[in-house]
């Protein structure tokens, strides 16, 4: 591989990582003005989803700054790109727990189709982005 050529992959997990962000944030807009994105009126539920936003922010920070790196090719994007993809497996399983714990996923609406592809984002996106980053730590940050 040339040494400007940038490993495969990288601008589509740059991008990915960067449209993850912009949704998350999106959701918090939707989720506390018009709580239409809201999968349940439960006060748990509430309460629950209310003690994310501080976590989501950091995970879509990290994301956002892994993305500009990857298309940069900088070194950064391997520190947050992992920094990222660990938030977004923690986000997910603490979502996947409380769904199955609340019984969230016999609920059929489209609040709860959503929250279920948030989901699956947050456990794809978490875990491609920590091995893609380590996978090509050497490239994007040579010792």
């Amino acid at each position: 591989m040339e040494s400007r050529e940038l490993p495969s992959g990288a601008r589509v997990l740059g991008a990915a990582l960067i449209v993850a962000s912009g949704l998350t944030a999106l959701y918090w807009i939707e989720f506390f003005t018009t709580g239409s994105i809201q999968a349940s009126a439960d006060h748990c539920y509430l309460v629950f989803e209310s003690a994310f936003p501080a976590a989501d922010c950091w995970a879509a920070t990290a994301a956002i700054v892994a993305g500009i790196g990857l298309w940069r090719r900088r070194s950064f994007a391997v520190l947050f790109g992992v920094a990222a993809g660990s938030a977004y497996v923690f986000l997910g399983l603490m979502d996947v727990l409380y769904n199955l714990e609340h019984g969230m996923y016999a609920v059929h609406t489209a609040e709860m189709s959503a929250e279920v592809v948030i989901n699956v984002v947050c456990l794809t996106l978490g875990p491609a982005a920590m091995v893609w980053s380590w996978r090509w730590r050497r490239v994007l940050d040579p010792p």
